[in-house]
Order: structure tokens, then sequence, then C-alpha cells
């Protein structure tokens, strides 16, 4: 088991650093092919994408994962179950889409040419959904080379179809450019899954009873994946007040919007994503933790559990210090090998240390998934996302400029990371 989680962690890092390369690529390529104004429009409509992605997958891979991982229902019945919940859900959206796509493209992201990329959200969003629950059985299978594989088949069919067809939508306009950049991803999708089925057993055959949903599987899933969804949509929604909030207490507190505008745009821009690149390690250890943490905990193997989730913190917190270390001593080198700028040092500098604690959370959030809390985790998020939206103003009236959202930000992790570590304890030693 131990040698299956390290195998499991080294696979999905080094698929997750391939696909990086690959999702590099192609935006290098979108961005040479669009230019400024086509970037600009599938920018503005990239929050709206992934949020209607969240809302269509409806937390059911994570729920999935962890259900086949606990080897005790029939699984083909299971993803039967889900499936069809899940096509619902999709419908349902696709419908809104249609309805507000005007409404969305006009009013609220105030740009008519976005209106046909809308459009293609709805079309992508049944395949991402379907793709990612096939997916998540061979994570509860602990099988991560499916997945791997159709994240890299994936990434090279959206390449080849942008390649191909941005070039000839742009004759007819940007916005039809932009429409293809976003359905393309049916193709790419489609891709994945195929490559999905091609894993399965050669044995493989479904009953009449296999394809019949049941009631009982349906209420077990929706159990974590209703938390995990609305834990998504606070966080979202979070992170949608963050700008706002902060543009508007600094204006009224004296400063200028050209200040907010760069100062915000440091942080967003080169401190945050390089803040954020240990995580890239931390996912994939939480992504292999999950089912082996979900089939201990239901075995009643409490002692096997706690050593996993201590392994896998160890881990995180071992690559995390290494990133963290070269944060603290040469943030200067770091911002201008990659983005060519010294600007964010000392943010970068002051966040560092503090960051540390964020790179074990996704393994313990992902630990009280496994472990049937995901109630815990949407409790962890209400209360972090309350602080978060108290703490940004009160420091931006201070008049303390843009350090307002770094300490609020480091109040954030912190909690949020004593808080899932509290109840991870609590789910561990209550069972003792």
């Amino acid at each position: 088991m131990k040698e299956k989680f390290i195998k499991s962690t080294i696979i999905l890092i080094i698929g997750g650093l391939i696909t990086k390369i690959l999702g590099i690529v192609n935006k290098v390529i979108m961005t040479r092919l669009l230019k400024t104004e086509g970037v600009g429009l599938y920018m503005l409509i990239l929050p709206t994408f992934t949020l209607f992605i969240n809302l269509a997958s409806f937390g059911f891979p994570i729920a999935v994962s962890k259900l086949v991982a606990e080897d005790d229902k029939n699984n083909k019945k299971l993803i039967f179950s889900v499936i069809p919940f899940s096509l619902l859900i999709n419908v349902i959206l696709i419908i809104l889409i249609m309805i507000f796509a005007p409404f969305l493209s006009h009013y609220l992201l105030k740009e008519d040419k976005v209106y046909y990329a809308i459009i293609a959200i709805s079309l992508v969003i049944p395949f991402t959904s379907i793709s990612a629950i096939l997916r998540s059985y061979f994570f509860g299978k602990e099988k991560m080379f499916p997945h791997v594989i159709s994240n890299v088949i994936e990434d090279i069919a959206r390449l080849v179809l942008i390649i191909v067809g941005i070039p000839i939508f742009l004759e007819y306009g940007i916005e039809y450019a932009v429409f293809f950049l976003v359905a393309s991803n049916v193709i790419s999708e489609l891709a994945s899954i195929l490559i999905l089925f091609l894993f399965l057993p050669k044995n493989f055959k479904l009953k009449r009873n296999d394809i019949k949903p049941s009631k009982i599987y349906l209420k077990d899933s929706l159990e974590i994946s209703v938390p995990t969804t609305i834990s998504r949509l606070i966080g979202s929604f979070t992170y949608f007040l963050e700008p706002i909030i902060l543009t508007s207490i600094l204006l009224y507190t004296g400063y200028t919007r050209s200040y907010i505008t760069t100062e915000y745009g440091v942080i967003s821009g080169y401190v945050m994503p390089i803040i954020l690149l240990p995580s890239f390690f931390s996912n994939a250890i939480s992504q292999a933790l999950l089912p082996i943490v979900s089939k201990s905990y239901k075995k009643k193997n409490y002692k096997y559990t706690k050593k996993k989730i201590k392994q896998a913190i160890s881990i995180s917190l071992a690559i995390g210090i290494l990133f963290t270390i070269s944060f603290i001593t040469i943030p200067d080198v770091i911002l201008k090998l990659i983005y060519n700028t010294t600007e964010g040092s000392t943010y970068l500098k002051f966040f560092a240390p503090i960051c540390l604690l964020q790179y074990i959370v996704s393994p313990l959030s992902m630990s009280l998934d496994a472990m049937g809390k995901s109630k815990d985790n949407l409790i962890v998020t209400i209360v972090i996302s309350i602080i978060r939206t108290v703490a940004l103003p009160l420091f931006a009236l201070l008049k303390i400029g843009m350090w307002a959202l770094i300490i609020s930000t480091s109040i954030n992790i912190i909690v949020d990371t004593l808080m899932s570590l509290k109840r991870v304890k609590i789910a561990l030693s209550d069972v003792n």
C-alpha cells in the first residue's frame, strides 16, 4: 500500500508536468493566433466557463472516487446512478446558459462579442462532466495511468484543433474564433473519454441490473457532492468579491485607481502564481491519498489512515519548504527569471512562510472528503470566507494599501489550515 501511494503520487506528478508543458504550448500558440483582442475575449469568459464546469460536475468526481475506493458497491451501478443525475443538472444549466447568454455578454461582461463563446460553454459541459466521472472511477481504483494518458491526449487534441481551427474561424471574425476555442473542448473531451474506455478491463460487461440507477447509491454520492459543490461556490463567490471590495475601499481611503490596478496586478499576476507553484505537488499527493484513506477508513484501519495522512502532509511540507526557502532568500531572482521583473519581491518574501501552511490544506481537505466529512470542509469554507470578507475591508481602511490583501489572505490561510487540521484530528479521535 505504501508503494502504491508513492507510485500513484509519482505518476500524477509526472503526468501533471507533461500536461503543464502542453498547456503552456497551447497558451503560446493560442496567444499568437488570437492576438491581444482574442485573448482578452477568452480571458473575459474564462471565469464564467470555470464556474459552469464546476456546477456541471456537481462534486461527483470526488464522491465517485471515494465510493469506488471503499469497494463495497457495484461500481457499474454507481456510475450509472450518478451520470443520469449529472446529465439532468447539465440540461438545466444548458437551458439557463441559452436563456441568459445575451444578458451575461451584454450587461455583466459588457462585451457582445463573447455571446457565441458563452453558447459554446453549453455544448462543452456535458462532456466535461462525463469525462470527470469516468476519471474518478479510475482514481478510486488507484489506477492513475488512465487519468494521465487521457489528460495528455486531451491536451494534444486541443493543440491540434487550435492550430487547424482558429485560422479558419478567424476569417469569419474574432468572436467566431473564440467560440471555436471554447467549443473545441467537445472534441478534446471526447478524445479523453474514448481513451478512458480503452482502459476498461477486457472482460468488462454490462448487465441489465448494472445500468439501473440506484437511489441509495445516488443518495450516498449526493451526501459528498452537495457540500463539495457548495464549498466551491462559496469560495468562488468570495474571490469574485475580493477585487470589488478592495478597489472600493482603497479608492475611498485616497489611493488612485492606477496604484490599485498596478499593485493588484503584481500580486495576482506575479506573486500568487509563484506562491502556488508547490500546490501542484500537494494536489497530486492529495489525489493519490483519496482512495487510500477512503479504503482504510472504511475498513476501520484507523492507525493506517493516520499514517497515510501524516505521510502526505510530510511530503507536501518537505516540497513546500524547499520552495519557501528560495522564495525568501532569492525572490528577486525568481521574479526576474520567470517574469523579467522584480516587482512584488517584498510581498513574496513576506507571504512565502505563511503559504507553507497552504501546501498542507489540500491533503487535509481531501482526507476529510475521503473519511466522509465533506460537511466539515463546507463549515471551514464558510468560516474562512466570512473572515476574508470581513478582514479585507477592515485592513483596507487602515490605509496600508495592498498590504490589506496580503494580511487578510495570510489570516485566511492560517485559519483554514488550523481548522482543517483540527477537523481531521476530531474525525480520527472520534473513532478511537
